[in-house]
């Protein structure tokens, strides 16, 4: 097989892989939702080919599979293919090569058989404390639950205790912001503070080897705006800030802590072998927390691109120069593993 283009669903962090694509002499597919668009089709130098959908689902079709495959693409999944078009699309519907493995997709979420708590207990990595039900709540917590209206995006509702969270609850479906249904599938877990980062580890199968590319931090509306207000002023407006994810910047580490944040994604990447055989391929990300006694605590695991390279793109990861001898973004390093693994008659290890 040889790879022609690299396709991704125009949402997320498509620009970074488009971007990285072109840099390694690749051409570049936007799956695209009318609509949705318009950005995408702002930028002709860096996408070769469109793919128009009412619905991302048609990605499964037949005429659309078979223009990817035409086009000799290999699909790079985000988030919102995961989300739009659903795991057992990708799994059992999807006949184009995806680079990374497509079964890995679903351990990004907190329940099911297949989630993330699982993921993180077996490679022994510490993680907040969940609760099953607000009864056994016995501290402060955050709930964490899709809104009843856009179900991509995730609620998260703070209480000091039991019964502040069943008011807020109750709050937060009078308001319509969650409903009956998104709440069965929310998840209760333990309120850590600390210093969050997102540390975008990429496992290379050409090199055999694990690297960090880069590291990232949330913007986040409507709490970036909130927390530039006076203690008073916030306790006057009585609000709770939304904390929808708008948008990411680049973040460092302390290099002291870097040895203990490797080790913990060479341990998740094992665990994932066992889980789910190959396990990890490709980038995946950590969302963690840097408590003040300097250990680490992972409350989210995204087993893909993540949605904060795209901070990197053009000027290339923080960290990536350290494994590469050279700065590029996760998009590029992706684009750099496939065309490597082509070369060297590796594709197999590196596309499910």
């Amino acid at each position: 097989m040889k790879v022609n283009s690299v396709a991704c669903v125009a949402s997320h962090s498509a620009l970074d892989v488009f971007d990285g694509a072109k840099d390694e002499g690749l051409s570049t597919v936007a799956i695209c939702k009318r609509g949705r668009d318009a950005i995408y089709r702002a930028l002709p130098e860096l996408i070769d080919h469109y793919i128009d959908l009412d619905d991302y689902k048609e990605m499964l079709s037949d005429p659309v599979q078979s223009r990817l495959i035409e086009l000799g693409s290999v699909v790079v999944p985000n988030r919102s293919m995961a989300v739009y078009v659903g795991y057992d699309g990708i799994e059992r519907g999807l006949r184009v090569p995806v680079f990374g493995n497509r079964r890995m997709l679903r351990w990004e979420e907190r329940i099911g058989e297949k989630n993330y708590y699982r993921l993180l207990d077996e490679a022994g990595v510490r993680r907040p404390r969940t609760f099953s039900e607000i009864d056994e709540v016995d501290r402060p917590v955050v709930l964490k639950v899709q809104e009843a209206e856009r179900t991509q995006e995730r609620a998260f509702l703070i209480a000091t205790d039991r019964d502040d969270l069943r008011r807020k609850v109750r709050r937060a479906l009078e308001a319509g912001t969650i409903s009956e249904a998104t709440l069965r599938s929310a998840v209760i877990e333990e309120l850590l503070l600390g210093a969050h980062f997102n540390v975008n580890f990429f496992l290379s199968r050409v090199r055999r080897r694990i690297e960090i590319v880069s590291v990232d931090r949330r913007i986040q509306s409507d709490l970036d705006g909130y927390l530039r207000l006076t203690a008073r002023d916030q306790l006057e407006l009585g609000m709770e800030p939304s904390m929808i994810e708008v948008g990411h910047e680049p973040a460092t580490l302390r290099e002291s802590l870097l040895n203990q944040i490797y080790e913990m994604g060479e341990r998740v990447v094992e665990a994932s072998a066992k889980l789910e055989p190959p396990g990890l391929i490709g980038p995946f990300t950590l969302q963690l927390m840097v408590m003040p006694d300097l250990r680490s605590v992972v409350y989210d695991f995204a087993p893909r691109i993540g949605g904060g390279t795209n901070a990197h793109m053009g000027i290339g990861g923080n960290y990536s120069k350290l494994f590469l001898r050279r700065a590029v973004s996760m998009g590029r390093r992706i684009c750099i593993e496939l065309r490597e693994a082509w070369e060297q008659a590796m594709l197999d290890e590196v596309l499910t």
